[in-house]
């Protein structure tokens, strides 16, 4: 048998077995394993395809494992075999898809699904997608509907916009409206906004993919007003700003706002387009936090179309938002790409819902996850650091110390990059030095293998776990007791 390994816990090894070894003889047929009562009660609750499948599987891994002397001969008796099974089951039908707990310190985090959805959205969706719906059919006239008008009528009262439309991401709103608005002709942007965003998608291959030509302008630090207008031709289909949401260029540097750019666009009878990304739809100021450009100032200083993300700062599904001159938004509406890109119900029906939130902005930092989370008062995050720290320590004890510590998060997904959030959580550290690192590599390991995986980060040699986006302390402390015996007699997996 292989020896379990230590415990993440306690670092003690674990004791090796003497147990006599199985032949791969002594297993059992498959049809037999299917006629052990506690396997026939799993037929009858998941049908003979699945559990049939998963015993083949098992018996052939376990034969495997004989062969090479590995699988201990108490491991095929029926009874323990019809348990494992059972076991397998579960796992295959678990989700791959689960929910975490960040404690990362990044609010917005894009690894852990951005935004997350309130709880008037999450209603939403699922009255509607347990029903048929009027996803394309007009109520009014009982007639075909257009599915933008579900919300479009809200963009434009929250943004100022005389139109909008939507699609499945902020990538695929700069794509569909660059091929909307400039195929084979030249847009203009500043060299030192051609972003890349993750997954290396960057910023000239969308505009390469639009079948739109790249005018670069300025250098990577500075770029003026007239450096957009000497490269006017009779070829420029748009003038185009990308908001650098994340990252940050300081020092010597100049960039041409849209209020200077208006102007000239307008001069030469063409559109302005800004992308702003994680574009906020409100004022951030207002609720004490640093400031970030929305489509209604965006609109306000002169530009023409704007787009930006929905599970950003806006607090939403994902989606990308098109909002500005009419005219335009017909063109991009009627593109033949916007049927590739458009929104499902699913994210619709939690949109709308997001976006009627913004109607009462008073209730906003309550009914808005992201805006909560990201306002939550600095003495509440670090009553709940202190609460949970003897909890922890019980359970990391002896192997780890834990204390409060006072922590900087991030808003996150390319959103104020530079700008961080005072905060609080918790510090782990080995009390050997000897084989720090790689003990803080096991309790973040451990941590993940929680029933509700725990997700912190590590930093100067300590385990860091901010508390910010932790409102249900519970859910945390109810099941970090499992750690004291984690890995303690772990069984080769079968």
């Amino acid at each position: 048998m292989k020896r379990p390994e230590e415990s993440v816990v306690h670092g003690s090894p674990a004791q090796p077995t003497d147990r006599p070894a199985a032949t791969p003889d002594q297993l059992p047929a498959v049809d037999r394993l299917l006629r052990a009562p506690s396997v026939q009660a799993l037929t009858t609750a998941h049908g003979h395809t699945l559990i049939a499948a998963e015993a083949r599987a098992l018996l052939a891994d376990l034969r495997q494992q004989a062969r090479a002397g590995m699988l201990a001969a108490d491991d095929v008796a029926l009874e323990r075999l019809a348990s494992t099974l059972e076991r397998r089951v579960e796992q295959r039908l678990a989700p791959r898809l689960r929910a975490v707990i960040n404690l990362t310190g990044t609010v917005i985090h894009t690894n852990l699904g951005r935004a997350l959805l309130p709880d008037a959205a999450l209603a939403q969706v699922q009255a509607l997608m347990a029903s048929p719906n009027n996803l394309e059919y007009d109520l009014a006239t009982g007639g075909r509907g257009d599915r933008d008008s579900l919300i479009e009528a809200l963009l434009c009262e929250l943004t100022g916009a005389e139109a909008a439309t939507v699609v499945n991401n902020n990538a695929a709103a700069v794509l569909l409206t660059l091929a909307a608005l400039a195929a084979r002709k030249e847009v203009i942007v500043s060299r030192g906004e051609l972003v890349e965003i993750g997954g290396a998608f960057r910023m000239p291959d969308v505009m390469k993919s639009a079948s739109a030509r790249l005018v670069e302008v300025g250098t990577t630090n500075r770029t003026h007003p007239q450096d957009y207008e000497r490269a006017i031709t009779a070829r420029t289909a748009l003038l185009m700003k990308v908001h650098a949401s994340n990252y940050a260029v300081q020092g010597f540097t100049a960039a041409a706002s849209e209020a200077e750019l208006a102007p000239i666009a307008r001069t030469h009878g063409l559109p302005l387009v800004t992308d702003l990304g994680s574009g906020a739809l409100i004022d951030m100021t207002a609720w004490g936090l640093p400031a970030e450009p929305t489509p209604r100032q965006m609109l306000a200083a002169g530009c023409d179309v704007v787009s930006f993300s929905g599970d950003k700062l806006l607090g939403g599904p994902q989606a990308g938002l098109i909002v500005g001159r009419k005219d335009l938004i017909a063109r991009i509406r009627k593109h033949p790409l916007k049927r590739a890109l458009r929104l499902s119900k699913l994210p619709l029906a939690a949109l709308e819902a997001t976006l009627r939130l913004y109607l009462r902005p008073e209730r906003l930092a309550q009914e808005l996850p992201t805006l909560r989370l990201l306002t939550r008062p600095l003495a509440d995050i670090e009553a709940t650091a202190h609460a949970l720290r003897p909890i922890v320590q019980t359970a990391l004890a002896p192997r780890f110390g834990v204390e409060v510590v006072a922590l900087h998060g991030q808003i996150g997904s390319g959103s104020l990059p530079v700008e961080r959030l005072p905060s609080a959580g918790l510090a782990m550290a080995p009390a050997e030095k000897r084989g720090a690192g790689r003990a803080l590599q096991e309790l973040a390991t451990a941590l993940r293998e929680l029933p509700r995986p725990v997700i912190g980060r590590i930093q100067d040699e300590r385990l860091l776990l901010d508390v910010r986006c932790l409102e249900d302390a519970a859910a945390f402390s109810n099941q970090i007791g499992l750690l004291r015996l984690s890995n303690k007699r772990k069984q080769l997996p079968i």
